[in-house]
């Protein structure tokens, strides 16, 4: 596929905004302090916890339910009720923790930690344009370090919109030259103010903004600041390709469904758990084909939440591809083994964890890596994708190495069709090209090349 000219790609220059820059409280851990949302706690009661002893549990630190998350009536898995709660204001995030847990009705409670998106703004004058993440030795233009995902479209293998994919992330511009019609349109509830399939959202034509509580999953922004994270991650995923326009992304026919989460002052726990049980009720009342959820963001400490909620996603067969990170404010890499990034080092079978390489085959330099904790590189530097207002933009770090994985996941699902989320990813893995810069530094010791996983 012929790419625009580079001089017709206008390079959008916008800094993510991210919680180190915003008024909202850390709590330490050792050297790495993290962001939580200020005044609010996760309470997982057990399942036999009554409302008198939740009650004697929230007067502990006067706290007030906000919402609740998981209902236990709607849970499988015999637990209780996950809430989402304020706490006193003059108690710290440690000593509310410490005061609630205590309590013999309660599992577990944490603070709702913040996540932000794992990406590097590019140099605003890149005038390259060309794609070669999708590039492979054999293709033209070639780049051996790419994922050769230009191999398996001229073998026919271009996906298939009964595929469907999760974005957990901001928003998408949906009507973006390049993004039209690959994003789901929801059957089951047409626009017309009521919650018609019942799921608890009205007129989720498109999906859920959860970062604002309502349907409209794009919003744009003065110049595009808002929403250019997620865009620009669908496009690595299913960014038309064969229409002369732009790009093309790993797989042309998918269904992207977005659940954005992230706004201004980036997501939390809860709306990240809110996201993916939203995507897996999809999957178990209306059988919608969900393969994959793409979560190219990280921050925060362990979450039980969220762990349970990606425990969840494993139950329903959905794969949870997650980004190593970029080495937190400092941008240099670290070592997940050593110190664990969240939320890709859940211990959980279907996560994939993506760290990046550049396009020499040197290990991306600020990607996270570790020989247990990290499973697979994939391109991560100088990569053009679309973003807000129908334009262009390059942009570096694991969040663009992600959405390659996530691609490669959904080509794989289209040719194998009713695979389990472990035989995806056993072929992933399995597939990847033994890559001197990632030896010792993930599960696989190599780099995405999705022509060989489609073997598997």
């Amino acid at each position: 596929m012929n790419l625009l000219a580079a001089k017709k790609l206008l390079v959008l220059v916008c800094s993510l905004l991210i919680a180190a820059f915003i008024a909202v409280p850390f709590v330490s851990l050792g050297q790495n302090p993290v962001a939580a949302m200020p005044g609010e706690m996760l309470v997982q009661f057990k399942a036999n916890a009554t409302a008198a002893e939740k009650s004697r549990a929230f007067g502990k630190v006067n706290a007030t339910q906000k919402s609740v998350l998981v209902s236990k009536n709607k849970r499988a898995d015999g637990g209780g009720d996950l809430v989402q709660v304020t706490y006193q204001a003059n108690l710290s995030s440690l000593q509310a923790r410490r005061a609630l847990a205590a309590d013999g009705v309660v599992e577990f409670a944490e603070p709702n930690w913040l996540y932000t998106p794992d990406a590097v703004s590019n140099d605003p004058y890149y005038t390259n344009g060309s794609q070669w993440g999708m590039c492979g030795a054999l293709t033209s233009p070639a780049n051996p370090y790419g994922t050769a995902a230009a191999t398996a479209w001229a073998l026919g293998v271009t996906g298939s919109n009964t595929v469907y994919v999760g974005m957990i992330d901001d928003g998408i511009q949906y009507n973006h030259p390049d993004l039209d019609g690959q994003v789901w349109v929801n059957p089951y509830d047409p626009i017309d103010g009521v919650d018609n399939d019942g799921n608890g959202y009205a007129d989720d034509v498109r999906g859920w903004d959860f970062a604002n509580n309502d349907s409209s999953i794009y919003d744009g922004g003065r110049r595009g600041a808002l929403d250019v994270h997620g865009t620009h991650v669908a496009g690595i995923i299913g960014a038309k390709g064969g229409n002369g326009t732009g790009v093309a992304g790993v797989s042309w026919n998918i269904k992207l469904i977005s659940t954005k989460f992230i706004g201004p002052l980036g997501g939390d726990t809860a709306n990240a758990v809110r996201a993916l049980d939203y995507l897996i009720d999809l999957k178990q009342r209306h059988g919608l084909n969900i393969v994959a959820a793409n979560a190219s963001w990280g921050g925060g400490d362990y979450s039980q939440a969220l762990s349970d909620a990606i425990g969840r996603a494993a139950a329903a067969n959905i794969l949870f591809v997650a980004s190593a990170g970029n080495g937190g404010a400092d941008y240099v890499a670290d070592n997940n083994d050593a110190a664990p990034h969240y939320p890709s080092s859940y211990p959980h079978a279907n996560i994939i964890s993506v760290t990046g390489i550049d396009a020499a085959g040197a290990k991306y330099v600020s990607g996270n890596y570790g020989a247990t904790s990290v499973d697979i590189a994939a391109p991560a530097v100088n990569l053009i994708s679309p973003v807000p207002y129908g334009k262009y933009g390059s942009y570096s770090g694991t969040s663009g190495a992600t959405p390659f994985v996530t691609g490669a996941v959904a080509l794989y699902a289209s040719v194998h069709p009713g695979a389990s989320y472990l035989q995806i990813k056993n072929a992933i893995l399995t597939g990847a090209v033994p890559t001197a810069s990632m030896a010792g530094k993930c599960v696989s010791g190599g780099r995405l090349h999705i022509p060989t996983a489609l073997l598997f």
